[in-house]
């Protein structure tokens, strides 16, 4: 069964890459056979991004015929994938990928990014477990469950690209602290004087409206929007979602109708990891008048499909309104991925937009779930996206028009560098 995702979200589906090993592994060879062809016939490159797909089999086959277990033939399938170099293309657990199954969503309220070699908090759940704990935002995690930090980034890949890195620690770090709800996970952490501080967090249910997306785990659509002052006393007004899904659409739309009178707009899509790429055409909407092609996705068999805004020239009361005319910063970081690097770097291809942070992910190619014979799902990219002016995104992720680096004394100050050059750039630009 083949489920199209315009743009998957990739870090969804390894966040359930852990799950528990059956006993034995049920039709192997099969499912080995189906991945392996899956690959093969709906890849968007014909070359395979170069790779003799055929040796790879020859090499690999004979491992999937001696798989022990389930979880030995997943690493098999993994390493098969893995030789691509490219994004989107996962094994999900079939235990784990039920998108009715919420078991392990819960976490302690705190996300992480890399800096250097240490884990970072980044930020803090007002109403989550880290928070009530006293846990601040610029502390750095020493230890997960009892393992020092140092040990879990030790499987880091050497010579991998900053995005790579910041994306595989952060993947190990969420996978060890997501749980069940109610259960506690330990966590150490040292404080901005070098004081440890360790912690039994309990892991709390994520707030949000849940959706589900094909054999994705359940996800939870947050939408937040407030006012902001610039420097120079002008208004701006900030939308920030977690995730492209439809239920954002309406909120987002109500959110743009309560600032259409402001001096500018911010779209924070840091930490969001992608989602429905069709949705960028209408968010685009809000704020591009005319019918603008954002970017092309270029499949293997089909004619290219091209993401062109679609006006949104109603507000959500049903008046007729003008697009949001005045100057748009979008902020992005390194878990800015998939469906919000296609809409970013589309709206910096076309001039509409500023972008403010740090790269993004680089991993924004369009997906499709296929149910493979032992109940596993593979995750595989059939098409490829380019943005308006040509820019391919995938491997590099959108550049920022003004980098801002994340720097461990503004966190524990409290300061938000990013959003600061934002407010600032409105000033100049309104």
């Amino acid at each position: 069964m083949n489920a199209p995702i315009p743009c998957a979200i990739v870090a969804a589906a390894l966040l359930v890459g852990a799950a528990t090993p059956l006993a034995q592994a049920p039709r192997a060879v099969e499912t080995f056979d189906a991945a392996w062809t899956e690959v093969r016939d709906k890849h968007f490159d014909p070359t395979l991004n170069g790779v003799d797909w055929n040796a790879v089999r020859d090499e690999l086959r004979p491992r999937a015929v001696d798989a022990k277990s389930t979880n030995e033939l997943r690493g098999i399938l993994r390493d098969m994938l893995g030789r691509l170099g490219q994004s989107h293309f996962a094994v999900i657990p079939g235990s784990s990928g039920s998108s009715s199954d919420p078991a392990g969503s819960a976490e302690p309220g705190f996300d992480v990014r890399l800096l250097g070699r240490d884990l970072l908090v980044t930020g803090v759940d007002p109403s989550g477990a880290a928070a009530a704990a006293g846990v601040q935002t610029g502390w750095t995690v020493a230890a997960i469950g009892g393992r020092p930090a140092a040990d879990l980034l030790r499987s880091l890949p050497d010579g991998a690209s900053d995005q790579i890195l910041g994306f595989e620690a952060w993947r190990i770090a969420q996978g060890r602290m997501r749980g069940t709800a109610g259960s506690k996970i330990d966590v150490e952490f040292e404080d901005g004087t070098g004081r440890r501080v360790p912690l039994a967090l309990e892991r709390r249910a994520e707030k949000g409206q849940p959706v589900t997306l094909g054999k994705l785990p359940t996800m939870w659509v947050r939408v937040e929007h407030e006012r902001h002052q610039t420097p120079a006393g002008a208004t701006a007004g900030l939308i920030r979602f977690n995730v492209w899904m439809a239920a954002v659409d309406p909120q987002v739309q109500r959110a743009v109708d309560e600032f259409r009178e402001a001096d500018g707009m911010i779209l924070d899509l840091r930490g969001n990891p992608g989602g429905l790429a069709a949705m960028l055409m209408g968010i685009a909407g809000h704020f591009v008048a005319e019918r603008t092609p954002l970017g092309v996705m270029q499949t293997r068999d089909n004619p290219p499909l091209r993401f062109t805004v679609n006006p949104r020239l109603v507000s959500a009361a049903g008046k007729p309104v003008d697009v949001f005319s005045g100057p748009l910063a979008i902020l992005v970081d390194g878990m800015s991925g998939s469906a919000s690097e296609c809409f970013a770097g589309g709206m910096q291809s076309i001039g509409r937009a500023r972008i403010f942070g740090q790269t993004t992910m680089g991993q924004a190619l369009p997906a499709q779930f296929r149910e493979l014979p032992n109940g596993d799902v593979l995750m595989y990219a059939f098409g490829d996206f380019v943005t308006a002016d040509g820019t391919r995104l995938e491997g590099r992720g959108v550049i920022p028009d003004e980098t801002v680096p994340l720097r461990r004394d503004d966190l524990l100050a409290g300061r938000d560098r990013t959003l600061e050059a934002a407010l600032t750039w409105i000033d100049g630009a309104k």
